[in-house]
């Protein structure tokens, strides 16, 4: 079974081989050309030093003086075979890196370009710890044995040359270097069989250590409140322990190997000698033959070795390929149409939701999938504001993933300016429809960048534009470099309401046409939520006003709103103003009763804890 594995894992390890060499042959070409060179030259250094010793070094000794012309000879063939030497090793690592690197920058940029065009859905399915793992290590891993490649196949052709010589030489001095050549080989064989299960377990722990850091840094919040770290620690000393005795094994294998595999050939000189020398009294061959061929087992057991790094890499680069091939051969991506929409126009945009129906993809594909919506109709119109109010895993924020097309309904039709989003050109969707998330992301990079994303037509003056529409503009005058200020790592630096208010100034200074803020000022003031809303209803960024889809929850921010939506399990259960639905929807005025009372008594609780939070995670507003 074991055998029969590593035979499969052999294959597909080629496989990948080839892959790569389809895609660069001419850059593998170079550096199989560099390493043809080396190994020729290597074979015919050693006939060139047997016959400097025979021819020069012999004679010397016999008569007692030198020949200048025949030293003169073989110092010039040795100096040319060192340069020709030295060019096929520069050709050789020159080829094979650039190989390498350009293969793993293609296919990071085709992992990266894959996620983008794979929906939000599949984005659902899978940790972004893992996402990160396959466009780098991954990539690395599947494309790192392209380094030693072009070195092994040039020692292949070295071996047959240095075969061929011996053969040419003495026969018997060539049954010695077929019994030491296939040991070497089958010595390489046994090594990487055992290495490679250990060198996967050990990536394996790697990526554990680093996964158990990265979360207990990140949840360090917890971590501390929760008084547990000594279990995190625990738990990190007790994975580093188990990589640490992974380590162990593969240096302890090593430690065995590597010297079975530098005496092999020294071996071989051994029995070269041994047998030359008898030989030699038969008068079969010279003695520039016999230094010719004991040279040549000296400095053909480091080449050989380069067969044993790709053996031993391609286990690792079967697992990554497999990985990496998981993404690219994903299915599921969200087409965009060639529709364009008036870019000169200004006016708010219509947003018409259809009969909408909509599950999300189960984790395992044979299982159904359950559903959020269910026959969802309304119409956000030109100008408007409408909330969507609804209790928890009612469906609000898939209504909002809908109305910028993160994700595409089962059925139904989501309109804006009575066309099909699926219909419109990715940047003409982009420019007309703009979404503020629950959870603000913030880049650790200055406001304006944050703000104005590198988007072209974005200066200074559209920046402090969208952040006074915001109610950002006070607060990032006051920081130390204004529009320069860094915010940190998601913005740690600021508080949970100033990063909403950053990110909805981010949005507004694309000036769009329609804006979904999913609840995206939950952590700001009521007061300050409330001059928000009022504001881009009035003016939407300098414009006739914005059509605007909100997810709200406080009875101030909805009471702004012109029509409101009350969602129950997927569905529309009622529509109409906030003091109707009040009046005639007991669920509804339960709910937005009871999201009162919770925002009094986090009112109460902020005026006892008023603080400001720089690096805690806090999410309260300053």
């Amino acid at each position: 079974m074991a055998s029969g594995t590593s035979r499969d894992v052999l294959g597909r390890g080629l496989a990948v081989l080839g892959q790569a060499i389809r895609e660069q042959p001419r850059i593998f070409a170079v550096a199989v050309t560099g390493s043809v060179l080396f190994g020729v030259m290597v074979v015919a250094s050693a006939f060139v030093v047997g016959r400097v010793v025979g021819d020069v070094v012999v004679p010397s000794i016999e008569t007692g003086s030198v020949a200048m012309g025949a030293l003169t000879l073989a110092a010039t063939a040795l100096f040319a075979i060192s340069v020709l030497r030295v060019v096929g090793i520069f050709g050789r690592r020159l080829g094979a890196g650039y190989m390498q690197f350009r293969l793993q920058a293609d296919y990071r940029r085709r992992v990266t370009r894959r996620y983008l065009e794979l929906p939000l859905s599949w984005h659902h399915r899978n940790a972004t710890g893992t996402l990160l793992s396959n466009a780098n290590s991954d990539v690395e891993a599947a494309w790192h044995p392209i380094a030693p490649l072009p070195f092994a196949v040039g020692t292949l052709v070295m071996l047959v040359g240095a075969v061929a010589a011996l053969f040419v030489t003495d026969w018997a001095l060539a049954l010695v270097g077929l019994a030491v050549f296939p040991g070497l080989f089958a010595l390489n064989v046994a090594y990487s069989r055992r290495m490679a299960p250990r060198q996967a377990r050990a990536q394996r722990l790697r990526a554990e250590v680093s996964g158990i850091a990265h979360e207990s840094f990140d949840g360090a919040l917890v971590v501390k409140t929760m008084g547990r770290e000594a279990q995190e620690t625990a738990r990190f000393a007790d994975r580093a322990g188990q990589l640490r005795d992974a380590l162990i094994s593969v240096g302890r294998l090593r430690g065995v190997f590597d010297p079975m595999l530098e005496t092999l050939p020294g071996l071989g000189t051994l029995a070269v000698l041994v047998v030359g020398a008898f030989r030699l009294r038969q008068g079969a061959i010279s003695v520039a033959e016999l230094v010719s061929v004991a040279f040549l087992f000296t400095v053909l057991a480091f080449p050989v070795r380069a067969i044993g790094w790709v053996l031993a890499e391609l286990p690792r680069s079967v697992a990554g390929w497999d990985r990496v091939r998981r993404v690219l051969d994903a299915t599921g991506e969200m087409p965009y149409g060639d529709t364009r929409l008036d870019p000169a126009s200004a006016a708010p945009a219509t947003l018409t939701f259809a009969d909408i129906n909509f599950a999300y993809e189960p984790a395992e594909a044979h299982l159904p999938g359950a559903e959020v919506l269910g026959e969802v109709g309304f119409t956000v119109p030109a100008g408007k504001t409408v909330a969507l109010v609804g209790p928890t895993g009612s469906g609000k924020s898939t209504v909002a993933a809908l109305a910028v097309r993160l994700v595409d309904p089962r059925s139904g039709t989501v309109g804006i300016d009575g066309v099909d989003v699926r219909e419109l050109a990715a940047d003409s969707l982009a420019a007309t429809a703009a979404l503020v998330a629950q959870v603000p992301f913030v880049f650790d990079d200055t406001v304006r960048a944050n703000v104005s994303l590198d988007r072209p037509g974005i200066g200074d003056e559209a920046v402090w534009a969208a952040l006074r529409l915001a109610e950002a503009d006070g607060f990032v005058a006051a920081l130390p470099d204004g529009l320069d200020t860094m915010v940190g790592e998601r913005g740690t630096s600021l508080s949970g309401g100033q990063r909403q208010r950053l990110t909805l100034a981010r949005a507004l200074a694309g000036r769009p046409r329609l804006l979904v803020l999913d609840d995206a000022t939950s952590a700001v003031d009521p007061r300050v939520e409330a001059a928000i809303l009022a504001g881009l209803r009035s003016s939407g960024n300098g414009g006739p006003g914005a059509s605007i889809l909100v997810v709200a929850y406080r009875r101030a921010t909805i009471a702004l709103a012109d029509e409101v939506i009350y969602l129950e399990r997927g569905r529309v259960v009622a529509r109409g103003t906030h003091p109707t639905l009040l009046a005639t929807v007991p669920g509804y005025a339960d709910l937005v009763t009871a999201y009162e009372q919770a925002e009094v008594d986090h009112d109460r609780q902020r005026t006892y804890d008023e603080v400001t939070p720089l690096t805690s995670g806090l999410e309260v507003d300053r």
